[in-house]
């Protein structure tokens, strides 16, 4: 099993996941995913927070702040939330970790807490 793998099996675990791709921000390619809802589709989902990591990092590049000081980035919709987090430890690979979450069952500091872990895996 790749290392991927084993990360995103282990995301979509998380309480409150509807589900988990890992993404390269310089290409806009998915890695890998997982999901529990057929009509989730991460492939668009990673494409637009692509531009969410990009605008973050430029604007953190321009105020003289260093990405690894992005712990997540945090988008709130009706029923969802979605966690976006840079993978800081390789920040000059340009992947992060995208967690779609039921915003009802999810806990937010456990999430945090696990993707933490996650990104150790990796």
């Amino acid at each position: 099993m790749s290392t991927i793998h084993v990360a995103l099996t282990r995301a979509i675990r998380v309480e409150g996941a509807l589900g988990a791709v890992l993404v390269d921000y310089v290409s806009r390619m998915p890695l890998g995913s997982m999901s529990r809802r057929k009509s989730l589709d991460l492939t668009r989902a990673a494409h637009g927070c692509t531009d969410i990591v990009r605008a973050h990092l430029s604007a953190l590049s321009q105020s003289g702040h260093q990405p690894e000081q992005i712990e997540d980035i945090l988008v709130t919709f009706v029923g969802e939330l979605h966690l976006i987090r840079p993978l800081t430890r390789r920040t000059h690979e340009g992947l992060f970790l995208l967690l779609v979450l039921d915003r009802e069952r999810a806990h937010l500091d456990l999430v945090r807490k696990e993707l933490r872990i996650i990104e150790a895996l990796l």
